[in-house]
């Protein structure tokens, strides 16, 4: 039976010529690869949609899904700027343009006569996405530089939030969250299942499945629910291809994310009573191992495989900037942006991004673990 919900997005949906899928800070695998399948479904309905991360890459590990390229760090192109010239009683003979020290010079010619201020207008166009489609954001915050450099365009545009956390603020026009699902990538495929099934082919639905088989560790989480392993088969007999995804998600990486892993193992440190694990890492790590910041999220798997006990991993690391930054992730009951909110963190509930500008590692470690600690409401500290 179709919700009246989901029948109102399709409905917005078609109303739109192109939607904007927008993917918070934190979105991880499961985030990206529904957007990739969502964007597909959006794209075979007439639509020109484009997707857009508030995180610094995409995962490395979700290359071989198609189209994976179409997420982009920024909205380009938002609105153009129109300059009106009246040329009812003055018309143009010449138009030319030159860029000189930073600025952009417009030179008009008229036939006869001249032009003044009264002639000339300024304006900017409409937005070009007239749609936006929020995939896992608990609020528009988490949506980052995104949100923040366009908050008119999100003001002024219909936004379709999709979730199926607990903690989402119900922000959209339409609201679509499921509490039931374990991931994105379950709802947004009931969502297009219950309106048409056809518009599934099989690389809509390997999407989908790998943005479940990444939310849910390969189906090793708890509170996994029978709906979801329902709706993993499902899509496995609509062509979904498990064992790229599994292969790919958890069987390949990189020598260097092995070797980067090997150091943040080196390092690793825990805290038994709150079940917090650890480790920091430095730019001579990254260089040693000859790796990038985009391979942090493999060697985050990598810890959590590792730490199968623990429910809260933070990876501090020194970025290119020589600033300490920090990738926390949790699990229930925790949420990775309240445990880190006074950081000014952005993400969502299970993984939030920090930046610390003047502190050390070492420093940064202290201050972070000790407010976690007495977040949870443990006393241990480093």
């Amino acid at each position: 039976m179709v919700s009246e919900t989901s029948k109102q997005i399709f409905d917005t949906i078609n109303r739109s010529s192109s939607p904007l899928l927008v993917l918070p800070r934190g979105a991880g695998a499961d985030g990206f690869a529904s957007a990739v399948g969502l964007s597909k479904v959006i794209d075979s309905l007439g639509k020109k949609s484009e997707i857009v991360t508030a995180d610094n890459s995409t995962p490395v590990n979700l290359g071989f899904l198609p189209n994976i390229d179409r997420v982009k760090p920024s909205v380009e192109n938002m609105r153009r700027l129109v300059v009106e010239i009246d040329t009812s009683k003055t018309r143009v003979q010449n138009l030319s343009h030159e860029e000189k020290d930073g600025r952009l010079f417009i030179s008009l010619v008229p036939y006869q006569g001249s032009w003044n201020e009264k002639d000339v207008t300024v304006s900017h166009s409409e937005y070009r996405h007239d749609l936006i489609i929020c995939l896992g954001s608990p609020d528009l915050e988490a949506c980052a530089h995104i949100y923040h450099n366009h908050k008119d365009f999100f003001f002024r545009t219909p936004i379709i939030n999709i979730d199926h956390s607990a903690g989402n603020e119900h922000f959209g026009q339409i609201n679509h969250v499921d509490l039931t699902a374990s991931a994105i990538g379950e709802v947004c495929f009931e969502l297009v299942h219950s309106i048409n099934p056809a518009l599934i082919d099989a690389e809509i639905a390997t999407a989908f499945l790998t943005g479940i088989i990444a939310k849910t560790r390969s189906f090793r989480t708890p509170h996994l629910t029978h709906k979801t392993l329902d709706t993993a088969s499902r899509l496995v007999s609509l062509g979904a291809n498990r064992h790229d995804i599994v292969k790919h998600l958890f069987q390949t990486r990189s020598v260097q994310t092995l070797r980067l892993w090997g150091r943040a193992l080196a390092r690793l440190k825990s805290d038994s009573m709150n079940k917090i694990v650890w480790t920091l890492l430095s730019q001579q790590d990254f260089l040693h191992a000859g790796a990038k910041e985009e391979d942090l999220p493999d060697v985050i798997d990598e810890l959590i495989s590792c730490s199968p006990d623990s429910n809260i991993i933070l990876v501090l690391y020194e970025n290119r900037a020589r600033h300490i930054c920090g990738i926390i992730r949790a699990e229930s009951p925790h949420d990775a942006r309240a445990l880190s909110a006074s950081f000014a963190s952005s993400g969502t509930k299970e993984e939030a991004h920090i930046c610390l500008e003047n502190n050390s590692i070492v420093e940064a470690e202290k201050m972070i673990i000790e407010k976690i600690v007495g977040l949870v409401g443990g006393s241990k500290t480093v």
